[in-house]
Order: C-alpha cells, then structure tokens, then sequence
C-alpha cells in the first residue's frame, strides 16, 4: 500500500472536483442533460484514497 501511494504514483496534476454526472446534450443514452444548476465544486485539499479488499499481513 505505501508504494502504491507515494508521490511518485500520485498523479499532481489531476483536479479534485465533484461534479454532477450529466451530459451537454441529450442523445440515444440514459445520462441527464445538463442544467443551468449544474455546476463543479472545486476542492482545496488531495482526495482521500482508500484501498479496499486488500489481503491481511501474515
């Protein structure tokens, strides 16, 4: 788990942000279309990675 998350591996450019799931204009899918409503939330702080399933140390 430590090699997985050191700096190295870490991508520092990616953007942390929540935005709703939806797509600019509505074709043959089952996305949302966008709203005006809808808008990103940008987030000052790194995202919280949790690695799950993982075996147990012997």
């Amino acid at each position: 788990m430590a090699d997985i998350t050191r700096k190295k591996n870490l991508n520092p450019e990616r953007r942390n942000r929540t935005y709703p799931r939806v797509v600019k204009r509505a074709r043959h899918n089952s996305y949302r279309v966008r709203k005006h409503a809808d808008h990103g939330t940008r987030h000052d702080g790194p995202p919280t990675i949790v690695l799950v399933n993982l075996p147990r140390a012997a």
